[in-house]
């Protein structure tokens, strides 16, 4: 029997870049775009070096190309002193016919790299491309990592930096930006330039001056009081928002709050709701220390009402967005949001 290949993950593949295995084919697609420029960019970058890149390195897009120049390209030999050549086709999503690429990827040349890169989206799958690509080289899903994985993501680049940063700032940062990890990465590497050699940890108060989130009022803040059932802190946070639209708006709580409270909903089928490691298992988290806010939680609101505020929540998204809703501000609905899930 075949063995069954691994799935292919951004680290595995850029670990094996680095130690210089290289497939003929990658095929790299998906919604975040971040990982696919990544992977790219390192091969573009560090297979080939700078010197032997005019006559061995072709980066074109699939609107400029048909599948036929792109197989053309590939089928071409590396020009010595370099061992591969490298083609990489980015806005792989715009090219038409795949065929002549199809056949290609059934008899690779092995010293080409061939990069194919499909953004805001997947290749059909029960395309013969998907398939080919899978025998002979990698396919990568790149997916938009989830709201509750950004905190350990921060965590872990910060690491790469000999950077240490805790739960709560970790917290802040991601309500703050959100998923898009373009931009996220890109403030961290500020955050990071911006200390000084003595200072190697990100506190709350360093994420306050450097990137703009109040320390008190924001969302972290807001979701600890909410779980604490804090009305007055609740309150407070939420008249603050409303007098300061440009520090949060409705539009990135109600994720944060959603998410949250359908975790909630999810722990009270956990097996065993007396075991943080169990819930933590049973909700996908990365590491025990946010089952503690599930646990609290469970205490402090009964399934049924946590199924009500889950369906408010989605009301006030569509209220958000304008359905029902004639002119209630953003201000407004949270204020009634918040006064539901205390009442």
């Amino acid at each position: 029997m075949a063995e069954k290949k691994t799935t292919a993950t951004y680290e595995t593949i850029m670990r094996s870049l680095k130690d210089g295995h290289y497939a003929p084919v990658y095929l790299l697609m998906g919604d975040e775009s971040f990982y696919i420029d990544k992977i790219s960019d390192y091969i573009a970058n560090n297979v080939i070096a700078p010197d032997d890149q005019y006559f061995n390195q072709n980066i074109v897009f699939g609107s400029d190309v048909t599948a036929s120049q792109v197989v053309d390209l590939a089928k071409g030999y590396p020009v010595m002193p370099a061992k591969n050549r490298v083609v990489v086709v980015k806005e792989f999503q715009n090219m038409r016919s795949l065929e002549p690429l199809e056949k290609y990827i059934e008899h690779p040349v092995m010293s080409t790299i061939l990069v194919l890169c499909y953004k805001n989206g997947v290749v059909d799958r029960r395309k013969r491309i998907v398939s080919r690509a899978e025998s002979i080289g990698v396919v990568f899903d790149s997916k938009r990592k989830k709201e509750n994985e950004l905190p350990g993501l921060i965590v872990s680049y910060l690491r790469t930096k000999h950077i240490g940063i805790d739960n709560k700032s970790a917290q802040m940062i991601a309500d703050h930006i959100g998923s898009d990890l373009n931009r996220l990465v890109s403030e961290l590497d500020k955050l990071a330039i911006s200390l000084s050699e003595d200072t190697r940890t990100v506190t709350p108060e360093i994420v306050e001056h450097q990137i703009g989130v109040s320390k008190d009022f924001n969302a972290f803040e807001l979701r600890r009081a909410i779980i604490d059932k804090d009305i007055y802190k609740a309150n407070l946070i939420v008249n603050y928002f409303d007098k300061n639209p440009k520090a949060g708006s409705l539009y990135s709580f109600l994720p944060m709050l959603f998410n949250y409270f359908q975790n909630l909903m999810l722990a009270y089928y956990a097996p065993n709701r007396n075991n943080e490691r169990d819930i933590a298992a049973y909700l996908d988290l990365k590491t025990v220390w946010g089952v503690r806010d599930y646990l609290i939680g469970m205490r402090n609101y009964t399934a049924m009402k946590t199924l009500q505020i889950i369906s408010k929540i989605r009301d006030t998204d569509d209220k958000s967005k304008g359905i029902d809703n004639p002119n209630t501000s953003a201000g407004d609905l949270m204020k009634e949001l918040i006064f539901f899930i205390f009442h």
